[in-house]
């Protein structure tokens, strides 16, 4: 049996699944995020460490055979090769702090050698800031999969999967290895960086809980989700619904640079076109923390079907920036047509149909509509949400019967099989095509307000 680890943005999912991928135990750890100064975020390495620590005891360890990981892409970890120890927070993908140098660097370059753009979002920039500000001298450099293996090896192996290192700036998405020309830029000296390898190799042992585990299967979040949901075929995609939203596009062994919007990266299994929406459930994390206007995250649903419409209402969540097809760091969130007969049930509807119209904005960028849309993620157990996203594509939206896709794709990867997640509900579109264009026509109109 594997012992998946999904390492996410507010939280650790592990689950214990056999043979036939069936999940049979599951445990999950909170973590928290840290906001030092407006447009930063963080977290705590040890944090991090000890929330897979909680998640696996939960889930427990009897009969598991085998370590797989799936994490949240792109964040940044900097850490003492010697003791293991952080030098400093690590910094999260959605933090901002370096947009001001995004805006310095060839996006030519970064496009032609990446298949990515100039954008915070990726760990380049967030590990030359960590350099500057701590130097280098004695650390050792990963994105949170490295930082896993580290930990669960004692310092014994220090690696990243093909996935991981094609969201770094760092790597050549044609050879799927360090690239000296972007090192280069970036000051980075090889020696800080991990070994590159297969997110199906068998990458050494590790020790968790008092056992020790041969470790397989390694993916960034929504490569492991695309390889769960049986995407493995150029034209077949999905979308993961949690704190922020990703489409995902297998297109076989093409590596060519992407259209505009859109992003290239490396698949478990070949590449895939990506658009990357940067706040999608966060956005409802919002609602709730900042504002207080929700409760649990249930609560959405019931609330938005208690309005018939948003009463012209539209909120574009661009807390952190807009991401794909867009890319402006510079956006910021925004909410149009209050009045004073708006209530929180409007907002909460608005922020719903946020999401939805930003995986739009997203399929409207691929060269080709997929006939199905495959979604997994927490969000998707709402249905109204579901719902309102076939409405606006005018496509079957196929829901996996386990949400924790990204952790079953880790899985698959450990057992060294393509299966698909067994598919739950199918959402048929049901509004019109006139209907759909209006909505579509109010939300870009908010949207390029928020870009002024």
């Amino acid at each position: 049996m594997i012992l998946a680890i999904d390492q996410g943005t507010t939280g650790t999912t592990c689950l214990v699944v056999d043979e036939a991928m069936r999940v049979l135990r599951r445990g999950y750890a909170g973590l928290p995020q840290h906001f030092p100064q407006p447009g930063w975020v963080e977290h705590d390495p040890e944090e991090i460490w000890q929330s897979v620590l909680a998640a696996a005891g939960q889930a427990g360890l009897d009969g598991v055979d085998t370590i797989a990981i799936a994490n949240q892409r792109e964040t940044t970890v900097l850490w003492d090769r010697a003791t293991g120890r952080p030098v400093a927070p690590a910094i999260v993908w959605q933090d901002r702090r370096t947009a001001q140098r995004c805006r310095g660097l060839d996006p030519n370059l970064i496009r032609e050698r990446t298949g990515l753009v100039c954008d915070p979002y990726f760990s380049a920039t967030k590990l030359e800031w960590l350099l500057h500000e701590h130097g280098r001298a004695g650390l050792v450099f990963g994105t949170v999969d490295t930082w896993l293996v580290w930990k669960l090896t004692g310092g014994d192996v220090h690696v990243t999967d093909v996935t991981n290192a094609s969201r770094t700036l760092l790597a050549s998405l044609e050879t799927l290895d360090w690239d000296d020309e972007l090192l280069a830029v970036f000051g980075v000296d090889r020696e800080l960086l991990p070994r590159i390898v297969r997110s199906d190799d068998v990458v050494g042992e590790g020790e968790l809980l008092g056992r020790r585990f041969p470790i397989r299967g390694i993916a960034g979040d929504q490569q492991a989700a695309l390889y769960g949901q049986g995407c493995h075929e150029a034209g077949e995609g999905k979308a993961t619904y949690g704190t922020g939203s990703f489409v995902l596009v297998h297109t076989g062994s093409d590596a060519s640079p992407p259209p505009r919007g859109l992003l290239k990266t490396a698949a478990a299994d070949g590449y895939a076109l990506e658009g990357a929406v940067l706040v999608a459930g966060a956005a409802l994390q919002w609602l709730r923390d900042g504002l207080g206007v929700l409760g649990a995250a249930a609560e959405s649903e019931g609330l938005a079907r208690s309005v018939d419409s948003t009463g012209g209402v539209v909120f574009v969540p661009a807390l952190t920036g807009l991401g794909s097809p867009w890319w402006d760091a510079d956006a910021r969130g925004l909410v149009t047509g209050i009045t004073l007969g708006t209530t929180r049930a409007h907002l909460v509807r608005a922020a719903l149909e946020a999401i939805a119209h930003q995986v739009a904005d997203v399929v409207d960028a691929l060269p080709q509509r997929p006939a199905v849309l495959r979604a997994d993620g927490g969000a998707t157990a709402n249905a109204f949400l579901m719902q309102f996203q076939s409405d606006l594509l005018g496509i079957p939206v196929e829901v996996a019967a386990e949400r924790e896709t990204t952790a079953l794709g880790a899985a698959a990867l450990a057992h060294g099989r393509g299966a698909r997640v067994a598919v739950g509900a199918v959402y048929e579109p049901r509004l019109s095509r006139d209907a759909a264009l209006a909505q579509r026509t109010a939300w870009s109109a908010a949207l390029n307000r928020s870009r002024t």
